[in-house]
């Protein structure tokens, strides 16, 4: 009978522990959760970012905080100036726009003639752009609802992407707190890994660390780059809305897909627009970009390289569903990642059965 009680304290003393420390648990996240997407990607962003903090170290001999702070001024102006651009950019033109239309200065070009033998919406588009070219106030009493709607979704998507530049400024100040005490945020990850894989822990987090760098520098880097390079094309034929098709170019490239697939609508756009000769140079110039992530991956990609493509394009649409913009780019680490330590695990279950089988045959 005593030991029955005494097994039945143990049970409720140890039910009462677990209790309390589950209730801790969801408190905390439920008090962390607005930030966790950020800082989540502000540790990303500090892992792939770190090798660079000590190379300027050694080179400069400052202390490992200034150099990462400096390197976070960097990144919080590179992210401001596109940020005030967009502000600035919007707020102007609207102005403009709502003023020409009230002095009836606003003329709406018209559409060129080759527009018409664009497959499935030539026509419809071209009769939309030369009804608001010659008679603004017939456009609006035809389309007036579509219209509203459409304004109500760019200016969403408008809103989305400026949200997202501020997710990217407050995680990169957070990078910057974890790369000024790298050490420390090692040392914690290392501890708690070594409690949850045993002698495994410290291998599992310089595997972490090398998956995410990998995946940032070969997955988000290069479609970075592909960003880039597609609007340095499309800034040289004068495609407008420059921005939102560079965006759509790295979102289709983070999704490991190829880029034309943003850029063929731009494609069309050119040749109906352009000459032969610029148009098929341009062409060529995304063909180029769309297929330069064969040569710049091998570069990039280190371990991590063998995750499949599937892996990234869910995690990458994922993130994006659950978390918007910055999800997009954690979604893709964090399922990589996971991958990663799980092919890893199963690998090191897979040693140990075998090591215990050769023991008893022994």
């Amino acid at each position: 009978m005593d030991i029955k009680d005494d097994f039945s304290k143990q049970a409720i003393d140890a039910a009462i522990k677990i209790g309390a420390i589950a209730i801790l648990l969801i408190w905390c996240f439920s008090i962390l959760r607005p930030f966790l997407m950020l800082v989540i990607w502000g540790g990303i962003i500090a892992t792939a970012l770190y090798p660079l903090v000590i190379s300027l170290h050694n080179k400069t001999g400052w202390s490992e905080s200034k150099t990462s702070w400096l390197l976070t001024l960097v990144g919080v102006l590179l992210l401001l100036f596109p940020l005030i651009a967009l502000s600035t950019g919007i707020y102007t033109n609207a102005s403009d726009v709502v003023t020409g239309i009230q002095d009836g200065s606003f003329v709406i070009p018209r559409p060129p003639e080759g527009m018409r033998d664009w497959p499935v919406v030539g026509d419809k588009l071209y009769a939309f752009i030369n009804l608001a070219s010659t008679n603004l106030e017939a456009l609006f009493a035809k389309y007036g609802d579509q219209i509203r709607d459409l304004m109500g979704t760019i200016a969403g998507v408008v809103g989305s992407i400026g949200g997202g530049f501020v997710q990217f400024i407050v995680s990169t100040i957070i990078a910057g707190v974890f790369m000024s005490n790298a050490q420390k945020c090692e040392l914690a990850f290392v501890r708690i890994a070594e409690r949850l894989a045993g002698e495994h822990g410290k291998d599992l987090v310089s595997l972490s660390k090398s998956t995410v760098r990998s995946v940032v520098l070969g997955v988000i880097g290069v479609a970075v780059i592909q960003s880039i390079l597609s609007g340095i094309g499309m800034a040289f034929v004068g495609v407008p809305a420059l921005g939102i098709w560079m965006l759509a170019v790295l979102l289709i490239a983070i999704m490991q897909l190829p880029p034309v697939i943003a850029l063929l609508p731009v494609i069309i756009y050119v040749f109906s627009t352009s000459s032969s000769t610029v148009a098929v140079i341009f062409l060529v110039w995304c063909l180029l970009v769309s297929g330069s992530d064969g040569v710049l991956k091998p570069m990039l990609l280190s371990r991590g390289s063998d995750i499949p493509m599937l892996v990234l394009l869910l995690g990458a649409l994922g993130g994006m569903a659950m978390s918007g913009l910055v999800g997009l780019f954690v979604g893709a680490v964090i399922l990589g990642l996971t991958y990663q330590l799980f092919t890893v695990w199963l690998g090191m279950n897979e040693g140990a059965d075998a090591q215990e089988e050769d023991h008893k045959a022994g």
